[in-house]
């Protein structure tokens, strides 16, 4: 095991890793290691999200650990099971449709994992380069051209213990004219304070589909900070959808560079909030030729004292015309000490395009919560069925059933929402109260 001591300012996290990736590109991350400081509120896109308690942490990288269940959302689903950031092959499914190749980085050829995190950004990027060095495992899925993949890849991460280090690492390619769905779900069991870092490179090929579902559901303990890194080639097709539902602070950087013509890009969130929560949302669309369309619609309920942060940015470039480009943020503040801050952005080098941006943040409306009181329903049922419709808004992006069906249960066990409700909704429920902030 290395000890490292110096990532810009000490450390006391003890990190190890199965040295994945080709020597020169670790050698890089390194690099980067020695040399960066870790993220401040004075560094901009990190202004609000303080990252001081992950760097002070005691953290060690976790050994594979036997677990109580394998919490699998859907019953058709690949499964394929990370404990602690490590390939837990008994867990998972050992058997899979031609026309794909599915295998634990830990187990694939040195010549096949020398190719893999070209596009890994390691500049100014603190995370990325401790994953790219230390990561202990991850998956390696190749979807071969014109393969209409059926069975949902599951990829199940779980933290087991006390301060544990999870970096893992992902690469997905879906080549031409394919189409494959994911779920990356992460869960907590036993244990407290630890770290999960992971890394997600996707490359979806010409006339491709990927659909990724992400559900962060681990514990209010468990600091969390993901990236995905998309390139899109034409004609391609990409969809994400990031629900967060615990944690104690969690950031989600996507990345999507749209490459190709005639792309389309979807990329939806929901977060739900209480305590002392923290969730930070930061996507970037680059979209670098024409003929392209980006829809990105993300909701948020705060309650407590919990904060939320969404910076979302479309990059339309000087040859990108006839660009659609649309961008929502909403949010639902349901405490006097609940906090979120919102930027969506445009930055358009390119004349004939139609691109929108706003963000919406607001209490609910007494009005509206009079109106179903007066037919029937208590307070507290009021309030839950506006704040559900609010942001079932995004879980209707959700094509799979055992997805949302998973949502519906934790939120149902955390706050005590249901869905099966039949009463009426009163017009703009959502929205009422709301006030606008064009940037």
């Amino acid at each position: 095991m290395q000890t490292v001591e110096n990532v810009g300012t000490k450390l006391n996290w003890n990190l190890e890793g199965n040295f994945l990736l080709n020597e020169q590109l670790r050698q890089k991350a390194q690099e980067v290691i020695e040399n960066l400081d870790f993220p401040t509120t004075r560094t901009e896109a990190w202004k609000y999200t303080r990252v001081a308690k992950i760097k002070n942490a005691l953290l060690s990288v976790g050994k594979l650990q036997s677990i109580s269940s394998t919490p699998g959302l859907d019953a058709n689903s690949l499964k394929f099971v990370f404990v602690n950031g490590h390939f837990a092959k008994e867990l998972s499914s050992s058997n899979y449709p031609d026309g794909m190749k599915i295998l634990a980085l830990s187990a694939m050829d040195k010549e096949e994992v020398e190719v893999l995190g070209a596009s890994t950004l390691l500049e100014n990027e603190i995370f990325n380069a401790i994953n790219t060095a230390y990561a202990t495992d991850g998956l390696y899925v190749h979807v071969s051209a014109k393969m209409q993949i059926e069975p949902v890849i599951e990829i199940i991460h779980i933290a087991t213990g006390d301060g544990i280090l999870n970096n893992v690492r992902h690469t997905i390619t879906a080549e031409a004219f394919s189409e494959v769905k994911l779920i990356q779900h992460f869960v907590s069991e036993n244990g407290e304070g630890s770290f999960t870092n992971v890394y997600t490179e996707v490359n979806v090929a010409k006339n491709a589909k990927v659909v990724i579902d992400k559900l962060q559901e681990e514990n209010d303990t468990t600091f969390h900070i993901a990236t995905e890194q998309v390139a899109q080639a034409q004609d391609s097709n990409f969809t994400i959808n990031t629900i967060t539902l615990n944690g104690a602070l969690v950031r989600n950087n996507l990345n999507i560079n749209v490459e190709g013509t005639n792309c389309e890009t979807h990329l939806n969130g929901a977060y739900i909030l209480n305590g002392n929560q923290h969730v930070d949302n930061h996507t970037i669309v680059d979209h670098k030729v024409a003929h392209c369309e980006s829809n990105e619609l993300y909701k948020g309920v705060i309650d407590g004292k919990a904060t939320a942060v969404f910076n979302g940015k479309v990059f339309v470039r000087k040859d990108a015309q006839k660009i659609n480009a649309f961008q929502s943020n909403g949010n639902v503040l349901l405490s006097d000490d609940a906090t979120v801050n919102s930027k969506p952005e445009l930055e358009i080098y390119a004349d004939d395009v139609k691109c929108s941006h706003g963000s919406t943040t607001g209490q609910l409306d007494e009005e509206a919560v009079f109106y179903l009181r007066a037919r029937g329903l208590s307070e507290a049922s009021a309030r839950q069925l506006m704040v559900g419709a609010f942001v079932g808004e995004v879980f209707e992006k959700i094509e799979n059933e055992a997805v949302v069906e998973r949502i519906h249960e934790v939120l149902r066990d955390r706050f005590g929402w249901h869905f099966d409700s039949a009463a009426p909704i009163p017009p703009q429920a959502d929205s009422a109260q709301a006030f606008s902030d064009q940037y």
